[in-house]
């Protein structure tokens, strides 16, 4: 704050004690290292409110951002999930129809169903490799 050397220091005392004397001097002094001390201590209240403000701030805009970009983030992955969702779905139905010798039908329309044609055709692949398992899942009809 104030930049005093030992020699203003001196000269401070010295005025002092000319003016008022060796009896009210000793009062004086703990009357003013009183009144130092309280504006110390309200100073450093002021600074301490003031640092816990700007941290609190600080806390609030840091934990602000990662919370938008977290939504973000999981709009992301919905999106690339119904992505991914929507190609295995339309790469299952091609590979079922090319199992089964059938042309690939087209996104939104029903394939037609011929139960007798399917029967026959599970029968005939049973008797055709009986040993070798099914990559496809069971076909069910309901």
């Amino acid at each position: 704050m104030f930049d005093l050397g030992f020699s203003e220091l001196l000269v401070i005392a010295v005025v002092a004690l000319v003016v008022l004397g060796p009896e009210r001097l000793p009062r004086a002094a703990r009357f003013t290292g009183l009144w130092v001390r309280k504006a110390r201590a309200q100073w450093y209240s002021v600074k301490s409110e003031f640092e816990r403000e700007m941290a609190a701030e600080d806390l609030k805009r840091s934990i602000g951002d990662p919370a938008r970009d977290l939504r973000g983030d999981v709009e992301d992955i919905r999106r690339q999930l119904d992505e991914t969702s929507a190609q295995a779905g339309s790469a299952l139905r091609e590979a079922e129809t090319s199992a089964r010798g059938q042309p690939a039908p087209e996104p939104g329309l029903a394939a037609p169903a011929d139960d007798a044609a399917d029967a026959a055709d599970d029968a005939g692949d049973a008797q055709d490799a009986p040993s070798q398992p099914s990559l496809l899942p069971p076909r069910r009809d309901d």
